[in-house]
């Protein structure tokens, strides 16, 4: 049972462009909160002012003020990256911090018109590692928030789309299933996800994404597209070479990429060094420049049809989610994939954050036993739902190659897409005579390299039988719980030894820096 702490709770879309911060209100409606200047969504960019005073989202013109190491944008794709930091003031900002200060902004903004806020439920793309996915937790403890659950941002979008039609918690609609494809392509990431649900239950059937393909991989077709042409016109000079330059034309190429949604031609300026040009492009060069990533898109959505085992026909909807899906190359595409004109019932920028907002009430009323600002026939719906979902990445131990003494390999236990909970028991032998003790290392990864996966934890089997010969038999049990904790337990089945370990998603960083990254937020920086 989750704790909840005194204050509202909500759910929160931390984008990689964009964030949303959301609420169900008493009627059972998801609102988007709005931030000081009055809108739904805040750019995910952070400015690192003097004397800790940080802005977070924002204006172009506002940011051109200042020098372009003080500005941190996409810090979404760095989650996670032990390796990655920007230094303000002589100190390191992880990932973390930085998203941190993009939580606050939200929560201090929605404060104003809610009050005290508690609780949060934060989405995440589904194709986010373990790693990530505890970065992102600490992000909201770090901003002050009681993190009560961190969902999938595709499971988000189904609930919000089962929720707003009045599907979902509705006793008298059992006997109803839809199957429907959430194709959510954000800022930064991309997940393509196939849901089967009735008004009590949704299962996940298949997904799979990337967490470094977005619209900012768009834009920089066109930063790079239209820089070459200006270095060929004018004898190499390369705008993207200094930072001002390559800001202001990255602004330039984000605006015309938007206007190609809706005109067939546009214009772009680029100025550097004293020189000028005017790049016109129509929507059939931009189609043909970026062409690579839409394909990768559509392969995606290809397999996850297929691992699902759905055929198109067989979409009761497409349901669009994530600001880059307003290119209607997108729309082309799905057409032909999925047969049928893809749905724009949700809006594309809230509907995550709104189906966060869904997920927090439903665990709301179920720990307050029914007691909750909430009308009654509202709270009774939220309490009828339950999920089944799936793990996003295979889980394995690592194991000898048996034709390969030196070389290790990745033994998957628990692939992808596998409905949890689950419980996996597999048997392995021993490698060297008179073994003293087994190392068990879990990874998470779908490739048999060891190098491209990540280790998630790791235990010992120790005082092994004496004289054991090799080949003797050790029995794993891997088991992946609803709350995303992996157990795993090791026991020798000759001596009857065992060891355990339990992997919780409760932080990445340790008790202590959290609590000093909380300090340090609250005393040293003044976010707005």
């Amino acid at each position: 049972m989750i704790k909840l702490l005194p204050g509202q709770t909500v759910g929160i879309d931390l984008g990689t462009t964009y964030s949303t911060i959301s609420q169900i209100n008493d009627k059972g409606e998801p609102v988007s909160l709005l931030n000081t200047d009055g809108k739904k969504i805040t750019p995910s960019v952070v400015l690192l002012g003097e004397d800790g005073h940080v802005l977070v989202g924002p204006s172009f013109e506002r940011i051109s003020l200042e020098p372009p190491d003080h500005v941190v944008e996409a810090v979404k794709r760095q989650m996670g990256n032990k390796d990655w930091f920007k230094l303000y003031q002589n100190k390191k900002l992880t990932p973390e911090f930085i998203s941190a200060l993009i939580l606050k902004k939200l929560k201090q903004d929605a404060e104003k018109q809610i009050g005290p806020i508690a609780n949060a439920v934060i989405t995440v793309p589904y194709y986010f590692n373990d790693v990530r996915r505890k970065a992102t937790q600490d992000a909201g403890r770090i901003a002050g928030l009681n993190v009560i659950d961190i969902i999938n941002e595709p499971t988000a979008a189904t609930l919000c789309y089962a929720w707003q039609r009045g599907e979902l918690g509705r006793a008298e609609g059992r006997d109803i299933e839809r199957t429907i494809m959430v194709y959510d392509l954000g800022g930064g990431t991309f997940d393509v996800t196939v849901v089967r649900y009735t008004p009590t239950t949704f299962r996940v059937l298949a997904t799979d994404g990337d967490v470094m393909l977005g619209g900012l991989d768009w834009t920089r077709r066109v930063v790079d597209h239209v820089s070459e042409q200006f270095a060929r016109k004018f004898g190499g000079a390369d705008p993207r070479t200094e930072p001002e330059s390559m800001l202001t034309l990255t602004d330039e190429c984000e605006k015309a990429k938007r206007i190609l949604s809706t005109k067939a031609q546009v214009p772009i300026g680029v100025y550097f060094k004293g020189k000028s040009l005017t790049i016109s492009m129509t929507r059939g060069d931009f189609e043909r420049i970026t062409s690579d990533l839409m394909q990768r898109t559509k392969d995606t959505t290809e397999l996850v049809l297929q691992q699902a085992n759905v055929k198109a026909g067989q979409l009761d909807e497409v349901v669009l989610v994530g600001g880059s899906t307003y290119m209607p190359i997108v729309e082309t595409m799905l057409r032909e994939v999925c047969n049928r004109q893809p749905s724009r019932e949700l809006s594309p920028e809230e509907a995550v954050a709104q189906g966060a907002a869904i997920h927090a009430a439903i665990l709301e009323a179920r720990a307050t036993g029914g007691e909750s600002r909430m009308a009654k026939s509202v709270i009774n719906r939220l309490r009828a739902v339950s999920a089944i979902d799936v793990n996003s990445h295979s889980l394995g131990v690592e194991i000898t190659d048996p034709n390969d003494r030196k070389r290790k390999l990745n033994h998957i236990m628990i692939p992808r897409n596998t409905p949890i909970p689950c419980l996996v028991n597999q048997r392995f032998s021993t490698t060297v005579p008179n073994q003293q003790r087994v190392h068990v290392k879990l990874l998470q990864g779908e490739t048999e390299d060891i190098d491209g996966c990540t280790l998630i934890g790791d235990f010992r089997i120790r005082n092994l039988p004496s004289n054991l010969p090799a080949g003797s038999p050790v029995e794993l049990t891997y088991k992946y719980d609803a709350n995303g904790r992996i157990n795993a337990t090791a026991r020798d089945l000759i001596g009857n030894n065992e060891a355990a370990t339990e992997i919780v998603r409760d932080s990445g960083l340790t008790e202590g820096n959290l609590e000093d990254a909380f300090e340090s937020l609250t005393k040293q920086y003044t976010v707005e």
